[in-house]
């Protein structure tokens, strides 16, 4: 779905790679990420001047996560610009392809949901919360706190503080 030609590329110098991936599309399984609907991709790969294919775009979609306070269901917006350099696999030196992805012989066609995968996973913002004010669960009981108070009793403190407390007394 999310590939180029690297023949046509050749020839024109630039490619435009539109696409609608599903929210179940198999390029999403096992990395944890769900999404409210289709994810809209716009990429546009050209070649640079070493031989290395340039991808540069956009992904856009609807998240769905949960707050790291309360664990309610939140909706977020996701609108990440991305940039991608691949290398020829003739030209690639293993120990030297930190940030860069490697591709085949020309002609052929040049995957790029795996690196669009990829870079989505990193700019994904893991610690969401549904508002700067809430308060979370209680860590004793699991009470949602945003919806009052809990009712836990103060418990006793942790006797392996007692040294600490009996130092601070003095």
């Amino acid at each position: 779905m999310l590939r180029v030609d690297l023949g046509r590329l050749g020839r024109d110098g630039s490619a435009l790679v539109e696409a609608r991936v599903p929210a179940d599309d198999e390029m999403w399984e096992g990395c944890g990420i769900l999404w409210n609907g289709p994810v809209d991709v716009r990429l546009r790969a050209s070649f640079a001047g070493t031989g290395e294919v340039v991808v540069r775009g956009t992904v856009t979609g609807t998240l769905a996560q949960e707050c790291r306070r309360c664990l309610d269901p939140l909706e977020t917006d996701f609108d990440e610009a991305i940039t991608v350099v691949f290398v020829s696999s003739e030209s690639a030196d293993p120990a030297e392809t930190g940030g860069e992805y490697v591709f085949g012989a020309a002609g052929a066609e040049l995957d790029l949901s795996g690196a669009v995968r990829e870079e989505v996973i990193l700019a994904i913002n893991p610690y969401v919360v549904c508002d700067l004010e809430c308060k979370g669960l209680c860590p004793r009981c699991g009470a949602d706190l945003n919806e009052g108070a809990c009712g836990c009793t103060e418990q006793e403190a942790d006797p392996r503080w007692e040294a600490l407390r009996a130092l601070k007394d003095r």
